[in-house]
């Protein structure tokens, strides 16, 4: 039986380069965090990760937890707050390894500086298993040709 080749990956992210930040202001910074990292498009409109991320931030400076029915309530009024919708992008957080779900409710993983958990689940988790896949592919091509 032939195995078919799919063009799929396994993990991928996205990074943008921004000028230094010089903003004390946390809600644009995590905007601009977010941005950098592909959660977010430049120009979005509307911006509930961006919201939701704040919330995470903030309530990580605390060590609380925020359990699912207390951010539905909060972002009920907010454009494009339907459940479903918030619940997308907390799986969208969870996936990239920002937040998780505890028994007492989400909460930045760990409680973890964010500079740590960046270098932790991204850097480390996805960017150098990517680069030193790459760097397989270029050995392979270099045995071939």
């Amino acid at each position: 039986m032939k195995k078919v080749f799919k063009d799929k990956p396994l993990s991928e992210v996205t990074l943008r380069r921004f000028e230094k930040p010089s903003n004390e202001d946390l809600k644009e910074l995590s905007r601009k965090f977010l941005i950098s990292v592909g959660l977010l498009q430049t120009g979005d409109g509307r911006d509930i990760i961006g919201e939701l991320f704040y919330k995470f931030l903030c309530a990580s400076k605390n060590e609380e937890y925020l359990p699912i029915d207390l951010i539905i309530e909060k972002f009920r009024d907010f454009n494009g707050g339907t459940p479903n919708n918030i619940r997308r992008h907390i799986k969208r957080l969870k996936e990239c390894g920002l937040i998780e779900r505890t028994d007492y409710g989400y909460r930045l993983k760990e409680f973890m500086n964010l500079k740590d958990l960046f270098l932790r689940e991204t850097v480390k988790g996805i960017i150098e298993p990517s680069i030193s896949r790459v760097l397989e592919y270029c050995e392979k091509i270099d045995e071939i040709k």
